[in-house]
């Protein structure tokens, strides 16, 4: 089994202008990310806009990534789905392709009841062997899974080893990381509670901001991890200011896409009905990314 640890980004799903599905741009993307030696990375989450992807596309970007990640680095797949049913083929051509984990959340329009998320999570789970990541994102799906649900599932399934935590609330990444120790370990789903999430616990993170500066948020979980919180707070202060656009502007897809065009990588338009970043929110992009070590426009 891969060891899962470290910064991940999340990767977005490049577009051509016609906004259909780059995968040359995306093979190329990951190559960067590779030569900035981020730990691993992940396709076919919510960054990578798999609400808007075809069935189709979602299997292929999931294949071509297996195929041109070829063992390098760890890849992790998103195989979020409405109904189980669909969460479970999804998950299933995941591990069929190759993929190292799957990431996994609960029904984003059902509003389920946590009885009913600790079915969803097992049911799935319980239908390959690939280790599992489940995924708590009350602000997308409406619906906050509640600790006990989280540590219950994670310590009666085997293959579910991971939580994406990012409901902002950092006494719950320390609860699950201290109460779930031995069967489950934290990875950080809050771009503004990174450094916050690594001293309680947390053993990786989801990044956004990781599409952006990949060198910069593999460096923080590093810098932490070897205990010198004075550098890893002079790093966190650093990125902060991006992470919080981020987190506050409710267009991360099209502040990753733009910032990837402007460094030059594969990004493009997003799929509407989310529309291209303002003249404001582009100047305060461009202001943020001039701010930031290692990033050239």
């Amino acid at each position: 089994m891969v060891r899962l640890e470290g910064a991940f980004p999340v990767l977005i799903t490049p577009m051509t202008q016609k906004a259909e599905v780059d995968y040359d741009g995306l093979r190329g993307n990951i190559d960067h990310y590779i030569n900035e030696k981020v730990a691993g990375i992940v396709v076919n989450g919510s960054t990578g806009e798999f609400v808007s992807l075809t069935k189709e596309e979602r299997f292929k970007v999931a294949r071509v990534a297996v195929e041109h990640v070829n063992g390098q680095i760890p890849l992790v797949v998103g195989t979020a789905a409405e109904t189980t049913k669909d969460a479970i083929e999804y998950t299933q051509q995941a591990e069929t392709v190759g993929a190292d984990a799957a990431l996994l959340i609960n029904s984003y329009y059902a509003h389920p009841k946590d009885p009913e998320i600790y079915e969803h999570f097992k049911a799935v789970a319980e239908s390959v062997s690939l280790p599992v990541m489940i995924y708590n994102n009350p602000f997308t799906t409406g619906v906050n899974i509640g600790t006990e649900t989280i540590l219950q599932v994670a310590n009666d399934v085997d293959n579910i080893t991971h939580i994406k935590e990012s409901s902002g609330d950092i006494s719950k990444v320390r609860d699950i990381t201290r109460q779930g120790k031995g069967f489950i370990k934290t990875f950080c789903g809050s771009d503004d509670l990174a450094l916050e999430s690594f001293l309680v616990g947390a053993t990786g993170w989801i990044s956004v901001a990781g599409n952006i500066v990949p060198s910069l948020v593999t460096d923080l979980y590093n810098i932490t991890a070897q205990n010198d919180l004075e550098e890893a707070w002079k790093l966190y202060d650093q990125i902060l200011p991006l992470c919080n656009f981020i987190e506050g502007s409710g267009k991360y897809v099209q502040i990753v896409k733009r910032a990837m065009d402007l460094q030059g990588l594969a990004g493009g338009p997003p799929r509407k009905p989310r529309l291209p970043l303002d003249e404001t929110e582009e100047k305060e992009l461009k202001e943020l990314l001039n701010e930031l070590q290692g990033v050239s426009l």
